[in-house]
């Protein structure tokens, strides 16, 4: 069994994904309640979680725009579930963070609230997903690409400050060359909370597969950083297009590695923002491909060691408590 760094240490899980049936697990499996709590209950302290979209059980009737509220009554039945202490401590899916369509400001209102009921009111913000690059071969076949530019798009901005009147996050997916765009919205709506999901997009291969990609992706973040109503989410690294290579491999890969693979990035991102900006994140079961839980949040904890215990306080569970107004 794989020794726990600071067991003692409290964690938030901001951003994780459940999934009925996925390709992100061996023989396509389920990684549903159950199977997440096998993770939750290995070792390390973790008291919450914040279930982020991911396009699962849309309802098949009604309005086209309402569908996106199943995925809501998905996450809320699982928390449920989790509150009668079966499945150990943690509080399952306490935020949600479901999708609606930005561009809509007709039907954005009356989605909103069709999520916030399905969620049973644990709606906690909307990833609408803006990621483009030129090269289709960056973005993966699960995720369409977004409209190249949309962050810049007013209707769309009309439709982010519409979250921020109603108390709700923008979570912002996009590639670290859109970080630019993204620090625009952010100028341009001051009020908004918007949290930046996995180092800003990090992308590693075919073209940004140079030696000066991490100085190009440094910089992107070291401007987004100055806009103080941005937050960023530390993890989601193991996907292929970092370039890292870990989803090729068949073994898990060791702490070590991945500390010292991560560590520049993660730190990059936590002194530029300060750590009550910065929340690490599991994105699990997605960044399985490159090692398990228990060791994930090692490697976490690892990386945060330089940090004093307020600063790790703030990094692990502290800053997502605020952001997703959690217990």
């Amino acid at each position: 069994m794989t020794p726990i760094v600071e067991p003692d240490l409290e964690i938030i899980d901001p951003h994780h994904h459940l999934y009925p049936k996925s390709h992100w697990v061996a023989g396509g499996k389920p990684f549903l309640l159950q199977e997440f709590a096998e993770d939750l209950n290995a070792g390390h302290r973790i008291v919450s979680t914040v279930y982020i979209e991911c396009s699962q059980l849309y309802r098949q009737t009604g309005p086209e725009h309402l569908r996106p509220a199943g995925e809501a009554e998905f996450s809320s039945v699982t928390a449920r579930l989790a509150e009668t202490g079966h499945f150990g401590p943690a509080r399952v899916c306490e935020g949600f963070v479901g999708t609606a369509d930005l561009l809509r400001p007709d039907t954005l209102d009356t989605v909103l609230d069709a999520l916030d009921h399905a969620s049973d009111g644990r709606l906690r913000g909307i990833r609408y997903p803006a990621n483009w690059d030129p090269d289709p071969e960056i973005n993966p076949s699960s995720r369409p690409y977004a409209i190249q530019g949309v962050m810049l798009d007013e209707t769309f901005r009309r439709g982010v400050a519409r979250l921020s009147a109603r108390g709700l996050v923008y979570e912002a997916f996009q590639y670290y060359p859109q970080l630019p765009e993204l620090a625009d919205l952010a100028a341009a709506l001051p009020d908004t909370v918007i949290v930046c999901n996995h180092v800003g997009g990090l992308v590693g291969k075919r073209g940004y597969a140079t030696p000066d990609n991490f100085d190009n992706w440094k910089a992107r973040v070291l401007d987004l950083a100055e806009r103080p109503n941005v937050l960023m989410k530390l993890g989601g690294l193991a996907n292929e297009r970092t370039d890292f290579g870990f989803s090729l491999r068949p073994e898990d890969i060791g702490e070590d590695e991945l500390v010292d693979t991560w560590g520049p990035y993660i730190k990059t991102c936590i002194d530029a923002f300060g750590p009550d900006r910065c929340m690490f994140e599991s994105n699990f079961p997605v960044d399985r491909c490159a090692t398990d839980y228990v060791t994930l949040w090692n490697v976490f904890k690892r990386i945060a060691a330089g940090y004093s215990p307020d600063e790790k306080a703030d990094l692990f569970a502290g800053t997502a408590r605020r952001t997703y107004r959690l217990k």
